[in-house]
Protein backbone atom coordinates (compact mmCIF):
# COMPACT_ATOMS: atom_id res chain seq x y z
CA UNK A 1 0.00 0.00 0.00
CA UNK A 2 1.43 3.74 -0.62
CA UNK A 3 1.52 5.84 2.15
CA UNK A 4 -0.44 8.96 2.37
CA UNK A 5 2.87 10.65 2.41
CA UNK A 6 3.69 9.30 -0.96
CA UNK A 7 0.84 11.08 -2.98
CA UNK A 8 -1.36 13.68 -2.04
CA UNK A 9 -3.04 14.32 1.07
CA UNK A 10 -6.23 16.61 1.92
CA UNK A 11 -4.58 17.78 5.09
CA UNK A 12 -1.15 18.54 5.99
CA UNK A 13 -0.20 19.18 9.61
CA UNK A 14 3.27 20.52 10.13
CA UNK A 15 3.84 19.27 14.23
CA UNK A 16 2.81 16.87 16.29
CA UNK A 17 2.24 18.52 19.70
CA UNK A 18 -0.81 19.66 21.44
CA UNK A 19 -2.15 21.64 18.72
CA UNK A 20 -1.55 19.48 16.17
CA UNK A 21 -2.49 16.24 17.54
CA UNK A 22 -6.26 18.00 18.21
CA UNK A 23 -6.03 19.03 15.22
CA UNK A 24 -5.89 16.00 13.34
CA UNK A 25 -8.54 14.16 15.67
CA UNK A 26 -11.10 17.15 15.14
CA UNK A 27 -10.36 16.90 10.95
CA UNK A 28 -10.54 13.04 11.23
CA UNK A 29 -14.14 12.31 11.42
CA UNK A 30 -14.49 14.16 8.13
CA UNK A 31 -13.04 11.36 6.39
CA UNK A 32 -10.10 13.92 5.09
CA UNK A 33 -6.47 11.85 4.50
CA UNK A 34 -4.54 13.82 6.78
CA UNK A 35 -0.66 13.84 7.24
CA UNK A 36 1.04 14.89 10.43
CA UNK A 37 4.74 15.37 10.33
CA UNK A 38 7.21 16.10 12.91
CA UNK A 39 11.05 16.15 13.28
CA UNK A 40 10.51 14.72 17.02
CA UNK A 41 10.02 10.44 17.06
CA UNK A 42 7.11 10.51 18.64
CA UNK A 43 3.86 12.60 18.92
CA UNK A 44 3.83 14.96 21.59
CA UNK A 45 5.87 17.74 21.34
CA UNK A 46 8.58 19.73 23.57
CA UNK A 47 5.32 19.67 26.49
CA UNK A 48 4.46 15.67 25.86
CA UNK A 49 8.11 14.72 24.87
CA UNK A 50 8.55 11.14 25.64
CA UNK A 51 11.83 9.56 26.49
CA UNK A 52 13.61 7.04 28.47
CA UNK A 53 12.40 8.17 32.35
CA UNK A 54 9.35 9.65 31.30
CA UNK A 55 6.07 8.99 32.69
CA UNK A 56 3.66 10.45 30.03
CA UNK A 57 0.25 12.42 31.41
CA UNK A 58 -2.82 10.59 30.76
CA UNK A 59 -4.56 12.66 28.04
CA UNK A 60 -1.14 12.68 26.25
CA UNK A 61 -1.42 8.95 25.86
CA UNK A 62 -5.14 9.36 25.34
CA UNK A 63 -4.10 11.72 21.94
CA UNK A 64 -1.51 9.78 20.80
CA UNK A 65 -4.18 6.46 21.32
CA UNK A 66 -6.73 8.50 19.21
CA UNK A 67 -4.43 9.25 16.52
CA UNK A 68 -3.66 5.44 16.13
CA UNK A 69 -7.35 5.02 16.21
CA UNK A 70 -7.92 6.95 13.08
CA UNK A 71 -6.65 4.84 9.65
CA UNK A 72 -6.90 8.02 7.37
CA UNK A 73 -4.76 9.78 9.91
CA UNK A 74 -0.78 8.80 9.60
CA UNK A 75 1.59 10.34 11.74
CA UNK A 76 5.22 10.80 10.28
CA UNK A 77 8.08 11.09 12.80
CA UNK A 78 11.69 11.74 12.26
CA UNK A 79 10.85 14.05 9.55
CA UNK A 80 10.95 17.65 8.88
CA UNK A 81 10.06 20.61 6.89
CA UNK A 82 13.38 21.58 4.62
CA UNK A 83 11.50 24.11 1.90
CA UNK A 84 8.72 25.06 -1.08
CA UNK A 85 7.89 22.73 -3.02
CA UNK A 86 6.66 23.47 -6.72
CA UNK A 87 2.68 23.74 -6.23
CA UNK A 88 0.21 21.00 -8.20
CA UNK A 89 -3.20 22.56 -8.91
CA UNK A 90 -4.65 25.80 -8.25
CA UNK A 91 -6.42 26.22 -5.43
CA UNK A 92 -3.93 24.16 -3.18
CA UNK A 93 -2.12 25.35 0.13
CA UNK A 94 1.97 25.87 -0.60
CA UNK A 95 3.41 21.98 -1.47
CA UNK A 96 5.99 21.38 0.76
CA UNK A 97 9.72 19.69 0.66
CA UNK A 98 10.04 16.93 3.51
CA UNK A 99 12.74 14.99 4.28
CA UNK A 100 13.21 11.76 7.03
CA UNK A 101 16.32 10.04 7.48
CA UNK A 102 16.29 8.08 4.26
CA UNK A 103 14.80 10.36 1.66
CA UNK A 104 12.70 13.25 0.43
CA UNK A 105 9.67 14.43 -1.14
CA UNK A 106 7.44 17.10 -2.67
CA UNK A 107 4.04 17.20 -0.05
CA UNK A 108 0.85 18.17 -2.03
CA UNK A 109 -2.25 19.03 -0.34
CA UNK A 110 -5.29 20.97 -0.28
CA UNK A 111 -4.96 22.53 3.29
CA UNK A 112 -1.96 22.95 5.83
CA UNK A 113 -2.13 23.11 10.02
CA UNK A 114 1.15 25.29 10.67
CA UNK A 115 1.55 23.50 14.48
CA UNK A 116 5.25 24.34 14.68
CA UNK A 117 5.42 25.95 18.41
CA UNK A 118 7.91 27.69 19.87
CA UNK A 119 11.43 27.78 21.56
CA UNK A 120 13.41 29.34 24.39
CA UNK A 121 14.78 32.49 23.97
CA UNK A 122 18.11 31.91 24.54
CA UNK A 123 20.25 35.06 24.99
CA UNK A 124 24.10 35.09 25.66
CA UNK A 125 26.22 35.88 28.94
CA UNK A 126 29.96 35.01 29.72
CA UNK A 127 30.14 31.67 29.80
CA UNK A 128 26.66 30.33 28.12
CA UNK A 129 28.95 28.01 26.01
CA UNK A 130 30.76 26.42 28.39
CA UNK A 131 29.27 22.35 28.61
CA UNK A 132 26.78 22.47 31.03
CA UNK A 133 25.01 25.34 29.92
CA UNK A 134 21.69 24.61 28.50
CA UNK A 135 18.58 26.21 28.36
CA UNK A 136 15.92 25.39 30.84
CA UNK A 137 13.58 23.69 28.58
CA UNK A 138 17.08 22.04 27.64
CA UNK A 139 17.66 20.72 30.56
CA UNK A 140 13.94 19.25 30.54
CA UNK A 141 14.54 17.61 27.10
CA UNK A 142 18.27 16.20 28.08
CA UNK A 143 16.07 14.85 31.55
CA UNK A 144 13.66 13.41 29.37
CA UNK A 145 16.36 11.49 26.46
CA UNK A 146 18.01 9.57 30.06
CA UNK A 147 20.53 12.29 30.75
CA UNK A 148 21.92 11.40 34.46
CA UNK A 149 21.47 14.24 36.84
CA UNK A 150 21.22 12.40 40.39
CA UNK A 151 23.37 14.18 42.77
CA UNK A 152 24.40 17.15 40.39
CA UNK A 153 24.09 20.76 41.95
CA UNK A 154 21.50 22.71 39.34
CA UNK A 155 20.82 26.63 38.91
CA UNK A 156 17.96 27.60 36.82
CA UNK A 157 17.78 31.54 35.70
CA UNK A 158 15.76 33.51 32.65
CA UNK A 159 12.29 34.52 33.53
CA UNK A 160 8.60 32.36 32.89
CA UNK A 161 6.57 29.58 34.53
CA UNK A 162 8.86 26.91 32.47
CA UNK A 163 11.79 27.79 35.43
CA UNK A 164 9.87 26.18 38.26
CA UNK A 165 9.00 23.64 35.73
CA UNK A 166 12.19 22.62 34.85
CA UNK A 167 13.41 22.48 38.65
CA UNK A 168 10.73 20.35 39.04
CA UNK A 169 11.57 17.98 36.26
CA UNK A 170 15.29 18.31 37.87
CA UNK A 171 14.62 17.52 41.50
CA UNK A 172 12.43 14.20 40.28
CA UNK A 173 15.25 13.35 38.62
CA UNK A 174 17.38 13.53 41.44
CA UNK A 175 19.17 16.50 40.89
CA UNK A 176 19.67 19.01 43.73
CA UNK A 177 18.26 22.99 42.90
CA UNK A 178 20.26 25.47 44.50
CA UNK A 179 18.68 28.72 42.86
CA UNK A 180 15.51 29.60 40.61
CA UNK A 181 16.19 33.14 39.68
CA UNK A 182 13.29 34.78 37.61
CA UNK A 183 13.91 38.01 36.45
CA UNK A 184 10.49 39.37 37.22
CA UNK A 185 10.06 41.01 40.62
CA UNK A 186 8.10 39.97 43.79
CA UNK A 187 5.35 42.09 43.09
CA UNK A 188 5.18 41.44 39.14
CA UNK A 189 4.60 37.84 40.37
CA UNK A 190 2.61 38.45 43.13
CA UNK A 191 0.05 40.30 40.84
CA UNK A 192 -0.02 37.04 37.96
CA UNK A 193 0.14 34.84 41.38
CA UNK A 194 -3.69 36.47 42.55
CA UNK A 195 -5.06 36.21 38.80
CA UNK A 196 -4.53 32.72 38.57
CA UNK A 197 -7.54 31.95 40.58
CA UNK A 198 -9.22 31.96 37.17
CA UNK A 199 -7.38 29.48 35.90
CA UNK A 200 -8.07 26.85 39.07
CA UNK A 201 -6.50 24.26 37.83
CA UNK A 202 -2.79 26.73 36.66
CA UNK A 203 -3.48 27.79 40.58
CA UNK A 204 -2.90 24.42 41.79
CA UNK A 205 -0.16 23.57 39.51
CA UNK A 206 1.89 26.65 40.66
CA UNK A 207 1.51 25.91 44.04
CA UNK A 208 2.69 22.15 43.49
CA UNK A 209 5.61 23.50 41.79
CA UNK A 210 6.88 26.37 44.15
CA UNK A 211 10.63 26.01 44.63
CA UNK A 212 12.09 26.97 48.22
CA UNK A 213 15.61 28.15 45.99
CA UNK A 214 12.71 30.68 44.06
CA UNK A 215 14.66 34.47 44.03
CA UNK A 216 12.70 36.98 42.56
CA UNK A 217 14.60 40.19 40.55
CA UNK A 218 17.29 38.28 39.97
CA UNK A 219 19.42 37.20 36.89
CA UNK A 220 22.32 35.20 35.90
CA UNK A 221 25.65 37.64 34.90
CA UNK A 222 28.09 34.73 34.22
CA UNK A 223 28.90 30.90 34.54
CA UNK A 224 32.01 30.70 35.72
CA UNK A 225 34.77 27.37 34.53
CA UNK A 226 37.87 26.28 32.81
CA UNK A 227 36.23 23.06 30.48
CA UNK A 228 32.81 22.71 32.28
CA UNK A 229 30.37 24.98 34.19
CA UNK A 230 31.85 24.92 37.65
CA UNK A 231 30.04 27.90 39.31
CA UNK A 232 27.19 30.89 38.45
CA UNK A 233 27.20 34.49 39.41
CA UNK A 234 24.00 36.11 40.02
CA UNK A 235 22.28 39.68 40.23
CA UNK A 236 20.11 39.63 43.06
CA UNK A 237 18.58 43.06 43.24
CA UNK A 238 21.36 45.39 43.77
CA UNK A 239 23.67 42.31 45.11
CA UNK A 240 25.41 39.64 43.63
CA UNK A 241 26.04 36.30 44.74
CA UNK A 242 28.03 33.14 43.23
CA UNK A 243 26.71 29.52 43.88
CA UNK A 244 28.92 26.57 43.04
CA UNK A 245 27.16 24.08 40.66
CA UNK A 246 27.28 21.19 38.01
CA UNK A 247 24.57 22.87 35.24
CA UNK A 248 23.01 26.22 34.78
CA UNK A 249 19.84 25.97 32.56
CA UNK A 250 19.21 29.48 31.69
CA UNK A 251 15.28 30.40 29.52
CA UNK A 252 14.03 33.85 29.17
CA UNK A 253 10.70 33.15 27.66
CA UNK A 254 9.42 31.63 24.32
CA UNK A 255 9.81 32.50 20.91
CA UNK A 256 7.20 31.09 18.42
CA UNK A 257 8.62 29.16 15.94
CA UNK A 258 7.05 31.40 12.85
CA UNK A 259 10.11 30.58 10.22
CA UNK A 260 8.04 28.39 8.35
CA UNK A 261 5.17 30.28 8.02
CA UNK A 262 6.54 33.75 7.23
CA UNK A 263 8.20 31.79 3.89
CA UNK A 264 5.28 30.66 3.17
CA UNK A 265 4.09 34.68 3.26
CA UNK A 266 2.14 34.35 6.89
CA UNK A 267 1.54 38.34 8.03
CA UNK A 268 3.03 38.03 12.00
CA UNK A 269 0.71 39.31 14.73
CA UNK A 270 1.28 41.51 17.96
CA UNK A 271 2.51 38.93 20.12
CA UNK A 272 5.26 38.40 17.08
CA UNK A 273 3.52 34.80 16.07
CA UNK A 274 1.30 34.42 12.93
CA UNK A 275 -1.86 36.66 12.61
CA UNK A 276 -4.72 33.55 12.76
CA UNK A 277 -8.18 35.39 12.66
CA UNK A 278 -11.07 33.29 14.68
CA UNK A 279 -11.25 30.15 12.69
CA UNK A 280 -7.25 29.86 12.77
CA UNK A 281 -6.71 31.01 9.14
CA UNK A 282 -3.79 32.82 8.44
CA UNK A 283 -3.38 35.53 6.17
CA UNK A 284 -2.23 32.97 3.27
CA UNK A 285 -5.40 30.99 1.97
CA UNK A 286 -5.48 27.51 2.44
CA UNK A 287 -2.94 27.79 5.41
CA UNK A 288 -3.91 27.84 9.35
CA UNK A 289 -2.08 27.85 11.85
CA UNK A 290 -2.35 26.72 16.09
CA UNK A 291 -0.60 27.03 19.29
CA UNK A 292 2.34 28.46 20.35
CA UNK A 293 3.46 29.89 16.57
CA UNK A 294 0.42 31.85 17.04
CA UNK A 295 1.82 33.69 20.19
CA UNK A 296 2.83 31.52 23.66
CA UNK A 297 -0.01 30.35 25.71
CA UNK A 298 0.16 27.12 27.02
CA UNK A 299 -0.91 23.48 26.15
CA UNK A 300 -4.69 24.37 26.58
CA UNK A 301 -4.49 27.05 24.33
CA UNK A 302 -2.88 25.24 22.16
CA UNK A 303 -5.56 21.99 22.29
CA UNK A 304 -7.93 24.65 20.89
CA UNK A 305 -6.81 26.02 18.58
CA UNK A 306 -5.92 23.29 17.52
CA UNK A 307 -9.48 21.78 17.99
CA UNK A 308 -10.59 25.02 16.08
CA UNK A 309 -8.27 24.65 13.29
CA UNK A 310 -9.05 21.01 12.47
CA UNK A 311 -12.66 21.88 12.35
CA UNK A 312 -11.78 24.49 10.16
CA UNK A 313 -9.82 23.27 7.52
CA UNK A 314 -12.51 20.19 7.38
CA UNK A 315 -15.47 22.42 6.83
CA UNK A 316 -16.94 22.18 10.55
CA UNK A 317 -17.45 25.64 10.76
CA UNK A 318 -20.14 25.62 13.50
CA UNK A 319 -17.88 23.35 15.72
CA UNK A 320 -15.05 25.63 15.52
CA UNK A 321 -17.31 28.51 16.41
CA UNK A 322 -18.92 26.67 19.37
CA UNK A 323 -14.68 26.65 20.79
CA UNK A 324 -14.63 30.87 20.50
CA UNK A 325 -15.74 30.64 24.23
CA UNK A 326 -13.18 28.84 25.68
CA UNK A 327 -10.27 30.14 23.42
CA UNK A 328 -11.24 33.16 24.96
CA UNK A 329 -10.74 32.23 28.04
CA UNK A 330 -6.57 31.12 27.31
CA UNK A 331 -6.01 33.99 25.24
CA UNK A 332 -7.20 35.23 28.38
CA UNK A 333 -4.42 33.52 30.52
CA UNK A 334 -1.74 33.97 27.83
CA UNK A 335 -2.34 37.86 27.94
CA UNK A 336 -1.75 37.23 31.66
CA UNK A 337 1.87 35.85 30.71
CA UNK A 338 2.97 38.15 28.48
CA UNK A 339 2.09 41.31 30.92
CA UNK A 340 3.94 39.65 33.86
CA UNK A 341 6.53 37.91 31.90
CA UNK A 342 8.41 40.23 30.12
CA UNK A 343 11.78 40.60 28.44
CA UNK A 344 13.59 43.08 30.14
CA UNK A 345 15.89 43.79 27.45
CA UNK A 346 17.72 46.89 28.98
CA UNK A 347 18.91 44.71 31.44
CA UNK A 348 19.63 41.25 29.21
CA UNK A 349 21.11 43.38 26.19
CA UNK A 350 24.14 44.58 28.92
CA UNK A 351 25.11 41.20 29.88
CA UNK A 352 27.52 40.14 26.96
CA UNK A 353 31.06 41.21 26.72
CA UNK A 354 33.10 41.64 23.52
CA UNK A 355 34.46 38.32 23.33
CA UNK A 356 31.09 36.78 24.39
CA UNK A 357 30.00 34.76 21.21
CA UNK A 358 26.37 35.41 19.97
CA UNK A 359 26.40 33.33 16.98
CA UNK A 360 27.52 29.52 18.23
CA UNK A 361 27.46 28.03 14.92
CA UNK A 362 29.56 30.46 13.41
CA UNK A 363 31.59 31.86 16.48
CA UNK A 364 30.65 34.94 15.78
CA UNK A 365 30.93 37.30 18.92
CA UNK A 366 29.04 40.10 20.24
CA UNK A 367 32.26 42.66 19.26
CA UNK A 368 31.94 42.03 15.68
CA UNK A 369 27.95 42.30 15.61
CA UNK A 370 28.28 45.75 17.62
CA UNK A 371 30.21 47.46 14.21
CA UNK A 372 26.98 45.86 12.06
CA UNK A 373 24.19 48.13 11.33
CA UNK A 374 21.93 44.94 10.64
CA UNK A 375 21.19 41.18 10.14
CA UNK A 376 21.63 41.58 6.65
CA UNK A 377 24.88 43.36 7.14
CA UNK A 378 26.02 41.23 9.75
CA UNK A 379 25.16 37.82 7.97
CA UNK A 380 27.25 39.67 5.04
CA UNK A 381 30.20 40.47 7.34
CA UNK A 382 30.65 37.44 10.03
CA UNK A 383 28.45 34.88 8.54
CA UNK A 384 26.30 35.33 12.09
CA UNK A 385 23.15 32.89 11.15
CA UNK A 386 24.11 31.20 8.58
CA UNK A 387 25.27 28.01 10.26
CA UNK A 388 23.81 24.72 11.00
CA UNK A 389 20.51 26.60 13.18
CA UNK A 390 20.05 29.23 10.28
CA UNK A 391 19.55 31.88 12.89
CA UNK A 392 17.08 30.51 14.50
CA UNK A 393 18.88 31.41 18.23
CA UNK A 394 21.33 33.94 17.35
CA UNK A 395 18.30 36.08 15.57
CA UNK A 396 16.15 35.98 18.28
CA UNK A 397 18.97 37.21 20.19
CA UNK A 398 19.67 39.83 17.62
CA UNK A 399 16.23 41.42 18.18
CA UNK A 400 16.95 41.63 22.22
CA UNK A 401 20.47 42.90 21.87
CA UNK A 402 20.40 44.88 18.93
CA UNK A 403 16.74 45.29 18.01
CA UNK A 404 17.25 44.11 14.10
CA UNK A 405 14.79 41.73 12.72
CA UNK A 406 15.53 38.66 10.76
CA UNK A 407 14.41 38.47 7.01
CA UNK A 408 12.57 34.96 6.55
CA UNK A 409 13.97 32.57 4.79
CA UNK A 410 12.65 32.26 0.60
CA UNK A 411 12.83 28.53 -0.41
CA UNK A 412 14.73 26.64 2.18
CA UNK A 413 13.82 26.69 5.70
CA UNK A 414 16.79 24.45 6.53
CA UNK A 415 19.91 22.90 5.18
CA UNK A 416 18.98 19.86 3.12
CA UNK A 417 20.86 16.63 1.40
CA UNK A 418 21.72 17.19 -2.01
CA UNK A 419 19.29 13.98 -2.60
CA UNK A 420 16.31 15.83 -1.32
CA UNK A 421 17.25 18.56 -3.87
CA UNK A 422 17.27 16.22 -6.51
CA UNK A 423 14.39 14.17 -5.83
CA UNK A 424 12.04 17.08 -5.66
CA UNK A 425 13.37 18.82 -8.17
CA UNK A 426 13.01 22.20 -6.16
CA UNK A 427 16.77 23.34 -8.23
CA UNK A 428 14.85 24.00 -11.21
CA UNK A 429 11.65 25.57 -9.59
CA UNK A 430 12.63 28.71 -8.09
CA UNK A 431 15.19 30.99 -9.19
CA UNK A 432 17.22 30.68 -5.76
CA UNK A 433 18.03 27.76 -3.20
CA UNK A 434 20.19 29.24 -1.36
CA UNK A 435 18.70 30.02 2.41
CA UNK A 436 18.46 34.19 3.20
Amino acid sequence: MTPISQARCDLLIVGAGPAGMAAALAAAPSGMRIVVVDDNPAPGGQIWRDGPGVQLPTLARQYREGLAHHANIEVLGGTRVVGLGARARAGDAPALMLENATHGWTQHTGRTILCTGARELLLPFPGWTLPGATGAGGLQALIKGGVDVRGQRIVIAGTGPLLLAAAATARKAGAHVLRVAEHTPWRDLAVFAAQLVRWPAKALQATRLLHPGLRANAHVLEALGSTQVEAVRLRRGNGTEQLDCDRIACGFGLVPHTHLGQMLGCTLGERGGLQVDALMQTTVPGVYAAGECTGFGGSERALVQGAIAGNAAAGHTEAAQALQGTLARWNAFADALHRHFPVRAQVLAALPRADTLVCRCEDVAHGALQQRSSWIDAKLHTRCGMGACQGRICGAAAQVLYGWTPQPARHLLSPARIATLADTGSASSHESILPT
